[in-house]
């Protein structure tokens, strides 16, 4: 009796997380970070994209300032968008694929987050 239930625990684990697949998606557009913050705080996976998602907000921020400055800013603001265009891409495809990767260049710095 108890291998079946040994059995069954991973599978359960595992439907958790991808019903929280959805949830996750929405760490990388923006400020609705938020939601999956606020809906789904206790799931490791879902905190993880959290995190990532505020990292490329913030990014997103920054970027937004940059091209304010004439021509350098232009250029680095351009530059700075299509990566992270590319970067919500990727953490999308994570996400749907229910890996943890990391962003390329800014992920290691979601680690900072407590929470």
């Amino acid at each position: 009796m108890e291998e079946k239930t040994r059995e069954q625990t991973p599978a359960a684990e595992e439907k958790k997380e991808k019903g929280t697949n959805p949830i996750a998606i929405l760490s990388y557009f923006g400020i609705l970070f938020l939601i999956p913050f606020l809906v789904a705080k206790d799931d490791e996976f879902v905190k993880f994209h959290v995190k990532q998602g505020i990292t490329l907000f913030l990014t997103w921020m920054i970027i937004t300032f940059v091209w304010i400055i004439p021509i350098i800013g232009w250029l680095i603001g351009f530059v700075g968008t299509i990566f992270c265009i590319v970067a919500t891409i990727l953490g999308i495809v994570n996400v749907l694929t229910g890996k943890k990767n990391p962003l390329p260049l800014i992920g290691r710095f979601a680690s900072f987050w407590r929470f």
